[in-house]
């Protein structure tokens, strides 16, 4: 006869432990001392076992058939409930010792292998900012998808649209991981879909001119009054449509001068795979006639205050301010310009895809995108060059080479450099015998003429230890 609640309270300890039968294996044990409780008797594999739910009245007597009958499904599936409560047991507990700043510390070790050490920080710093102050003392298992649009609209009303979309991507990342290791069963952030939580969003494009523009554009950077350095450096940009990041870092031992190529390392690129950049005849021009500025140094653009690291990312930003193209104009939008004109002028998609280094390529497929369709991509840089100098109207307008001793001239008083060599027309500095602080007057003056005469055609200069 099944228990009743009334049964169960009238229930009073004896000597010796005694059995109240519910039915199908639950029973109701009383114990000597007072207590009772609840127990299933079952058999797996023709042996009896015991599995215990609960004590009385902690677990009610409805609590407690529930949990027989759950057993009992698990019975029917052929698996022992004894042995699925320690599974269980042992979830919790991995669960509570990985939260989800542990298991995305795990994923961006894992993760930033194949990454550029400056993308790698970006994301962790992301991720230290918008995601782990609100979710990472949690138990990656217990997160739902409220936690991340919460987290994901607190980015938001910082005005940070954007990132509020990256929060939950990345997270997505972590959750990802964590199925993978068997950390959870699921990705909340998979379950969310931004444009449904988050306000829309329109899409901005970095400033570039439009066709009508780029003739000006051209020749305001001819005409630019600002640093020689900069000046090739906009010229440079224009001309092969690298990213920014990937000019301002560009080394002298990238480029292959017989091959008319710039070979960037995949190190320095945002998809981490190398890249090619083939070299137009004025791209060369105008590496020639910065070599004539070269400091001995492998960066292409120094910085101004230390020289041992690159210019400013800001440097082509405000040279276009000062030509009057902010808001007009970026160092970024060289590429869209190009990617516009070039799709104009006919040539295929993929070939400028290439260029632009656009694709997110795996390990396999990078090592042979990064070479494909080089002879077509020559081409098109080529005529690239050769449309800039159509719409500007003439050819770049290169600095003069006496223009560049004198900003060379500059550099010498203001580097603390040992001492100098110069050779021909590329002005190498290499360790001599007496300190540039020792140069008097005098001595500077002479390297100044010096300069000068060789600029006239006149001997004496070259391979002169000053």
């Amino acid at each position: 006869m099944p228990l009743t609640e009334t049964a169960i309270k009238a229930a009073k300890p004896a000597a010796k432990p005694y059995k109240l039968f519910d039915g199908e294996g639950l029973y109701l044990e009383v114990a000597p001392a007072g207590g009772k409780w609840w127990r299933l008797k079952y058999r797996l594999a023709g042996k009896e076992k015991r599995l215990s739910l609960g004590v009385y009245p902690d677990v009610t007597l409805l609590q407690a058939r529930k949990a027989r009958d759950d057993a009992r499904r698990l019975l029917a599936d052929g698996i022992d409930p004894s042995q699925q409560r320690r599974r269980d047991k042992l979830a919790e507990t991995m669960a509570a010792g990985n939260t989800f700043h542990e298991v995305a510390t795990a994923w961006h070790a894992s993760w930033s292998r194949t990454r550029t050490p400056k993308h790698a920080a970006q994301v962790w710093r992301r991720l230290e900012v918008d995601v782990l102050p609100k979710i990472g003392n949690m138990p990656i298992a217990s997160i739902k998808a409220p936690e991340i649009v919460a987290l994901a609209k607190a980015v938001e009303r910082r005005g940070a649209h954007d990132l509020a979309r990256r929060a939950i991507q990345i997270s997505g990342q972590v959750f990802r991981y964590a199925i993978g290791h068997g950390l959870t069963d699921s990705n909340p952030a998979r379950e969310i879909e931004a444009q449904d939580v988050l306000a829309p969003v329109k899409e901005r494009n970095y400033a570039r001119v439009d066709a009508s523009a780029l003739p000006q554009l051209l020749l305001d950077m001819d005409a630019y009054g600002g640093h020689i350095i900069t000046r090739l450096a906009l010229h440079l940009l224009s001309l092969t449509f690298v990213r920014t990041s990937e000019l301002i870092g560009a080394r002298w031992s990238e480029f292959d001068f017989k091959a008319a190529q710039w070979r960037i390392p995949a190190q320095r690129m945002k998809m981490a795979s190398p890249h090619i950049v083939p070299l137009a005849t004025q791209a060369v021009a105008v590496l020639r006639t910065l070599q004539q500025s070269a400091t001995g140094r492998d960066l292409l653009f120094p910085g101004k205050h230390d020289h041992e690291k690159p210019m400013s990312n800001n440097a082509i930003l405000y040279a276009l301010y000062r030509m009057g193209y902010k808001g007009i104009m970026t160092g970024h939008g060289f590429r869209g310009v190009a990617s516009t004109h070039l799709h104009e002028m006919g040539f295929d998609h993929a070939h400028i895809e290439l260029q632009l280094a656009h694709q997110e390529r795996d390990k396999v497929s990078a090592a042979y995108n990064w070479a494909t369709y080089v002879p077509q991509r020559t081409a098109m840089m080529q005529a690239w060059a050769d449309y800039l100098d159509k719409q500007r109207g003439h050819s770049i307008t290169l600095p003069a080479l006496l223009e560049c001793f004198n900003q060379l001239a500059n550099f010498l008083r203001a580097t603390p450099l040992d001492c100098c060599l110069i050779t021909g027309q590329h002005f190498a500095f290499r360790p001599g015998r007496r300190p540039l602080a020792q140069l008097d007057g005098r001595r500077e003056c002479a390297l100044l003429d010096a300069l000068v005469d060789h600029r006239a055609g006149q001997p004496g200069f070259l391979d002169h230890q000053w």
